[in-house]
């Protein structure tokens, strides 16, 4: 049995598959600037769940032909420690991905957070969120429930399902019950709902999906079946249906490094970078 120590002293690496980039300090450790690209809004990100989130809604502004979305996607490799580099640091000093830079209107304004960057997009274009005070705050509520719980889902379930260096039995059963009942709590909440909010698309709708829709279609931690994700059934019909729409089909796979490198646009800068990608 660990026996905690009165006072905990960094001696080794730890965190399984990440254990090389953990550490108890933040800040830079290498110097680097960041590339800049031809448009206003530059996104750099990997292709995880939070980082989906971004690509996905900016393909959605794009879809509906408004051409200030345009963005390039630059690649932020977190397994490399590509976001400890000076240049990523000044845009986010917290060094996680997705961060976004906005060049319009002569201005530099550096965005982190996934769900602040789609707040502000959402704000900025004035999309994807509702006009009505009640549901704007709806949406915003579970906007919020997403940030909050999602790191029992991710940095719980997920690091000791998938990739702690050991399985043990507690951490996944106490993690596998709270990922259940927020499972149980969306399929509750879409009851003769087609959406988060009521039957507006949001971002409430992105955020969630890029997290729990994934998990339910198989797509996360290959825990679909572990957690009998398929007999959420209002959950599974409302990821079906998001999965299914031309914008997020493409803004699952920019930034991505895993799975079929069919499916992967390490980077994007052009609408035309999708030709040649089976997505």
């Amino acid at each position: 049995m660990y026996i905690p120590p009165k006072k905990w002293e960094w001696d080794k690496e730890n965190g399984g598959k990440f254990a090389k980039i953990n550490r108890p300090t933040s800040g830079s450790r290498f110097e680097k600037d960041l590339p800049v690209g031809k448009h206003k809004l530059q996104l750099y990100s990997q292709g995880t769940p939070n980082g989906i989130k971004i690509t996905i809604l900016l393909e959605e502004l794009l879809e509906l032909n408004i051409k200030d979305a345009d963005y390039d996607a630059w690649l932020i490799e977190i397994s490399k420690g590509d976001q400890f580099s000076t240049g990523f640091v000044e845009i986010n000093p917290n060094s996680k991905i997705p961060a976004l830079v906005d060049y319009s209107n002569g201005k530099t304004i550096n965005v982190f957070e996934s769900g602040s960057i789609l707040l502000y997009l959402a704000e900025k274009f004035d999309k994807f969120i509702p006009k009505v005070k009640e549901l704007r705050v709806e949406c915003i509520n579970w906007l919020f429930w997403q940030m909050s719980s999602s790191p029992y889902l991710g940095g719980g379930f997920g690091h000791f399902y998938n990739y702690a260096p050991e399985k043990y039995e507690y951490p996944i059963n106490r993690y596998a019950m709270e990922t259940k009942r927020q499972l149980d709590l969306l399929n509750q909440h879409l009851i003769n709902k087609d959406f988060i909010c009521a039957d507006q698309y949001t971002i409430a709708d992105i955020a969630i999906w890029s997290w729990y829709g994934q998990l339910t279609l198989g797509k996360l931690y290959s825990a679909a079946d572990f957690l009998d994700a398929t007999s959420y059934k209002n959950v599974l019909r409302w990821a079906e249906t998001i999965n299914s729409r031309p914008a997020v089909k493409r803004g699952k796979i920019v930034n991505k490094v895993s799975g079929n490198p069919d499916y992967q646009l390490r980077e994007r800068h052009s609408s035309k970078d999708f030709n040649n990608i089976n997505s």
